[in-house]
């Protein structure tokens, strides 16, 4: 009798103190539900979470929880869908206005993403000439390349851009390695070229885009001196082509983020209608 005594008030406690929960949990996804109705997702998530971290136990407003979760889920999907396809078009009118200035390179049998030239800068009307070149993929990869043409090898390796003031931008070094850097000899001359992908040209391509009314000295770095100037087409070439990346890397973007957003909502739906 002592024992049951002892435990009697012990079990009523703990039957309080769970009631007590149950209740709080509620509360905090009743406030959940609403908020997912006002379409203020983040603060509904917030909520959901706060009821994980809390009421692990409180087992039916856990299940009441998750399926919630899935429906904001499945309308934020929604919303991303809707986005996308509202800008898309327009995306890609922008882009086909843009491709006009270009040429593209590719070879079907061997490339599955072609690259974007400025109709000025194809090699075929850059040979034996020392400048800098730029492409972009399909897909808003943009690349720069530093061309050298002459009588004896400097061996560069990168390349820095500067205008009178003193401001500078530069590119990482790049090794030689017979790909992205690579060199030949013609007869007497010799061709060095030098590409910088993504982000190993970004700065280099910043710089000239805003400084495209100035002047602009190029120096290739690594191996001997050797300075050159941005002529006017090629300047005109890179902000082109800078313009082009950007809008081929929005519609790019924004097809991956659609094609996930409707991957996603396929399988929150299987997931709710299986409850």
């Amino acid at each position: 009798m002592k024992k049951l005594a002892i435990y009697l008030p012990l079990v009523f406690f703990l039957l309080v103190a769970c009631n007590g929960d149950g209740k709080k949990a509620q509360q905090r996804f009743d406030r959940a539900q609403q908020m997912y109705e006002r379409n203020e997702f983040f603060a509904a998530k917030n909520e959901i979470d706060s009821i994980r971290a809390l009421y692990p136990r409180e087992v039916k407003v856990m299940r009441e929880s998750l399926r919630l979760m899935r429906l904001i889920e499945v309308r934020e999907s929604e919303r991303t869908i809707a986005y996308c396809d509202s800008l898309l078009p327009l995306k890609q009118l922008k882009a086909e206005e843009l491709v006009k200035g270009f040429i593209l390179e590719k070879d079907t049998v061997y490339q599955e993403i072609g690259n974007y030239v400025w109709k000025q800068q194809t090699i075929e009307r850059n040979v034996e000439r020392c400048y800098v070149r730029a492409d972009v993929d399909e897909k808003g990869e943009m690349y720069l390349t530093s061309v050298y043409f002459g009588s004896r090898p400097i061996e560069h390796t990168g390349m820095k851009v500067s205008i009178k003031d003193g401001l500078f931008a530069e590119t990482p070094a790049i090794p030689y390695d017979g790909g992205v850097n690579y060199r030949f000899k013609d007869l007497d001359n010799t061709t060095e070229v030098v590409t910088y992908k993504g982000d190993n040209a970004q700065d280099v391509v910043n710089f000239i885009y805003t400084n495209e009314g100035e002047r602009i000295r190029v120096d290739y770095t690594g191996g001997k001196p050797y300075t050159i100037y941005l002529n006017e087409n090629d300047k005109k070439a890179i902000v082109a082509t800078y313009d082009l990346a950007t809008v081929l890397s929005d519609i790019e973007n924004m097809s991956v983020a659609r094609d996930k957003a409707a991957k996603k909502i396929d399988y929150l739906k299987g997931k709710l209608d299986e409850e």
